[in-house]
């Protein structure tokens, strides 16, 4: 078989253990839609109106944010997490010791986690404008895909980096949402700051959360003109995705943790 073959069979391998654990499927799905009615019920769901007098619904803004957590949960949460898992299992350490070149095998987890990046930017999206009359980006549309590509190759690069540091699967969970929990509340996901403080928009910048929030904004916020192409933020974004490769190639690693 060759390479791009067994990349597929690994694919379609991540793709049937996902959905085979019924209960972390479901709670991966749910977790974004239950932000995102959250959201509306806090902050409200009025109309916003345009200076051209057309009215358009709040859940514009909210939608764009919840996508950006999406995005970040099912590539670098769940990237970092698993991977973690199945080193201190011995998986990796097995895997590893198969003819499947490391690329195919990291390759096919990978694509499998920006799949599921998309399905869940498909759900979220398809949830707001049923349920909270989101308007469906039709001319920004190619930026969305742009975005979601480079944002979600990114994030699951990022994850593979983080498990290099990550002593053991115990400390999984608590390592992966101490590096994640706070930048998307310094970075305007979760609760946007007005005037924040000028170290909290330095993080902000730093980092790429911020960064791929802004770019879905702006895909999403009627009132931009143009084709909603953030070419800064998506660079920035991509730019973190290339050091999560550089960190990845130096820290990751196969074998349990003594």
């Amino acid at each position: 078989m060759s390479d791009l073959g067994l990349l597929f069979h690994q694919f379609r391998f991540e793709n049937r253990s996902f959905w085979r654990n019924p209960a972390a499927a479901f709670f991966t799905i749910f977790f974004p839609l239950m932000f995102l009615v959250i959201f509306n019920v806090v902050f409200g769901n009025e109309d916003i109106a345009s200076p051209t007098g057309e009215t358009f619904s709040a859940s514009n803004f909210f939608v764009p944010a919840i996508l950006a957590f999406s995005v970040i949960t099912a590539t670098y949460t769940n990237v970092a997490m698993s991977m973690t898992f199945k080193r201190d299992d011995g998986q990796l350490k097995r895997v590893r010791g198969t003819p499947m070149p490391a690329w195919v095998y990291l390759g096919g987890r990978i694509s499998h986690a920006v799949a599921m990046a998309f399905m869940l930017s498909v759900i979220t999206i398809a949830f707001g404008a049923a349920f909270y009359g989101t308007e469906i980006p039709t001319t920004t549309l190619p930026a969305l895909l742009v975005i979601l590509v480079v944002g979600s190759g990114a994030f699951a690069a990022l994850g593979l980096a983080i498990t290099g540091f990550i002593p053991n699967a115990d400390a999984a969970p608590a390592v992966v949402n101490f590096s994640i929990l706070p930048l998307l509340f310094l970075s305007d996901v979760f609760i946007k700051v007005e005037d924040p403080p000028v170290w909290m928009d330095w993080v902000g910048k730093i980092f790429p959360v911020k960064h791929i929030s802004l770019a879905l904004q702006t895909v999403f916020n009627p009132f931009e003109p143009g084709s909603g192409f953030e070419w800064d933020h998506i660079g920035a974004v991509a730019l973190w995705g290339v050091i999560g490769v550089a960190i990845a190639v130096r820290f990751f690693t196969w074998e349990p943790r003594k």
